[in-house]
């Protein structure tokens, strides 16, 4: 496929295997940010195709991995009430909550539903004006600006049925909690490319100065990741601290600034509690005061419900890169894609999804480059 075909391209992607094995003289280990890159590095087995000195972790950059426990059990309460239809993206309806999860709302009779975009839930309540509609509205930097135009054009339309229960999260501060913990084993990172397409990375350099880590933007191509690879073990052999943009041809240093403006209107930094990790300040947008008619949390009476992650899952310490998937007792035994017992092995961007998916936690080789 025309524009597509040169990031998977076999003879550039050995190249760069080489690029890499000859440039490295020491151990390192690189965290990729964004759970779609996860993917693409277990699915064409970059990370068995690399020198054995360069080892990969994963980070918190799976949306619905990342979506607190309480927040989902918010949500299952919201979609149990008769009135309520409730709108979400396919990938939620599966992560268990501390007792039930979306899809068994659904089974039970509750009115939830499956939607590729929150303009779907918009038109729905217009349509409905009889139902209260409720989107379930998660995510990264990446989903905010569609969120956001949904609820401008819920208000601007006098949708009063229409709200939203909201909880997005930040990637500069996630990065800033790994850095400052005292387990960090974290020494560059591929930063996540649809992000900074809308946010830019201009808050990047801070970091990389701060922290003496290299950040390199990367896209989710075989060769995208193997390019941003080969920069930051250029950048951590030369003992050079800088973020650098692998991903140009989609990321700027400014990002999308109508995406950002329409973010800013409808929502607010807040602190944000993440799945597994805890609460994380200025790590989250809420909606702001003039959009508290629209605020699922507040209208349904949801905002003190807590929960306790299950003792067995360590998403904890995958998502923060202390672990890999294959050191939970549970992985692939009773936890597994059809009985999750937690979010990273439900989510399509999920580092346990993948390494299922892709047979990590069987032992053998996917390929060699010789």
């Amino acid at each position: 496929m025309k524009y597509l075909d040169e990031y998977r391209d076999p003879a550039i992607a050995k190249a760069l295997v080489h690029r890499i094995a000859n440039r490295v003289t020491r151990p390192w280990v690189l965290m990729e940010i964004c759970g779609g890159q996860t993917h693409t590095l277990m699915r064409y087995g970059i990370d068995e195709l690399i020198p054995p000195q360069v080892e990969l972790v994963h980070g918190p950059g799976c949306p619905v991995c990342v979506t607190p426990i309480e927040v989902v059990d918010k949500a299952v309460e919201i979609a149990s009430r008769p009135e309520v239809t409730f709108m979400s993206y396919g990938d939620m309806l599966r992560v268990p909550g501390s007792q039930r999860d979306l899809f068994n709302v659904k089974a039970s009779g509750g009115d939830v539903r499956v939607v590729y975009s929150p303009m779907d839930a918009v038109k729905f309540a217009r349509d409905n004006p009889a139902r209260k509609v409720v989107f379930f509205g998660i995510g990264f930097e990446t989903t905010a600006p569609a969120n956001a135009m949904a609820a401008f054009m819920a208000k601007s339309e006098g949708l009063s049925n229409f709200s939203m229960l909201a909880s997005h999260v930040l990637v500069p501060p996630a990065i800033k909690l790994l850095l400052e913990s005292p387990e960090n084993r974290v020494q560059g990172f591929i930063g996540p490319g649809h992000v900074c397409t809308i946010m830019g990375y201009w808050q990047y350099p801070e970091l990389s100065a701060k922290y003496k880590v290299p950040i390199v933007i990367g896209g989710f191509e075989p060769v995208d990741l193997l390019e941003a690879i080969a920069m930051l073990v250029d950048q951590l052999e030369d003992g050079r601290y800088e973020v650098e943009n692998q991903y140009a041809r989609s990321a700027k240093f400014e990002g999308n600034l109508p995406a950002q403006r329409v973010i800013e209107r409808v929502f607010e930094v807040s602190d944000r509690k993440w799945r597994g990790i805890g609460n994380i300040p200025q790590s989250g947008l809420k909606m702001r005061a003039e959009y508290a008619d629209f605020d699922a949390e507040r209208i349904y009476g949801v905002e003190d419900v807590t929960a306790e992650e299950p003792s067995i899952c360590i998403a904890a310490q995958v998502l923060q890169g202390l672990a890999k998937p294959t050191d939970c007792p549970a992985f692939g035994k009773s936890c597994s894609p059809e009985e999750p017992l937690g979010a990273p092995m439900v989510s399509p961007e999920g580092a346990c999804a993948a390494y299922h998916q892709y047979r990590r936690h069987n032992a053998f080789s996917l390929c060699t480059i010789q």
